[in-house]
């Protein structure tokens, strides 16, 4: 029963990283977003650009502005154009936040059950080090020391993975395959360009 408990503080620590991963990701996409998010004193309400299409309409008091979505996304662009690096590193932490999710989930649905039927080696320092390091990453937002935090994270986990598919491999069982054949998905998901 060792192991279990040694699995469910593991997963606590990335369960922790995700919630960081998910602050993140949804902060830069708010950075990221067309128009303001709704609040009591501005309702959003879909309104004719005379057109035919729809945009967004704030409603102040006393008077209505309208400003269709598709020319706040052009002056969005123009106002910050995203360079590639900028999509790369969006996209390098989707698979992140991506990966985290589904490996939260394997360990969960696939090891749990096997951790109470046999004992194999699990690692909750390498869960505790990528919560740390979310946890940063999370601090920074932007610039080199985002990118940094996460190329750690990155690199972190592939590493959880990896030593997951190890410990796995050690004990051949018909049991394992799903499990291992998950994981494997994962690692590919995440290394892919």
């Amino acid at each position: 029963m060792a192991g279990v408990a040694v699995l469910l503080q593991s997963l606590e620590h990335q369960a922790e990283a995700l919630r960081t991963l998910q602050a993140v990701w949804g902060g830069r996409e708010d950075d990221a977003a067309p128009h303001p998010p709704c609040s009591p004193s501005q309702p959003f309400q879909a309104q004719s650009d005379g057109t035919g299409q729809h945009g967004s309409a704030w409603l102040s008091p006393g008077r209505k502005t309208e400003v269709p979505r598709p020319q706040q996304r052009l002056q969005l662009r123009l106002e910050r154009p995203e360079t590639l690096r900028e999509k790369a590193l969006c996209s390098k932490l989707s698979r992140v936040v991506d990966a985290t999710t589904r490996l939260v989930t394997v360990e969960q649905t696939f090891l749990l059950p096997l951790v109470q039927q046999h004992s194999f080696p699990l690692h909750p320092k390498d869960s505790i080090e990528f919560r740390n390091i979310c946890s940063h990453m999370a601090l920074q937002r932007e610039g080199q020391q985002f990118e940094k935090d996460l190329h750690e994270a990155h690199q972190c986990l592939k590493m959880i993975i990896e030593k997951h598919i190890c410990s796995l491999a050690v004990f051949p069982s018909e049991s394992h395959i799903p499990a291992r054949s998950a994981l494997r998905q994962i690692l590919q998901n995440l290394l892919a360009v």
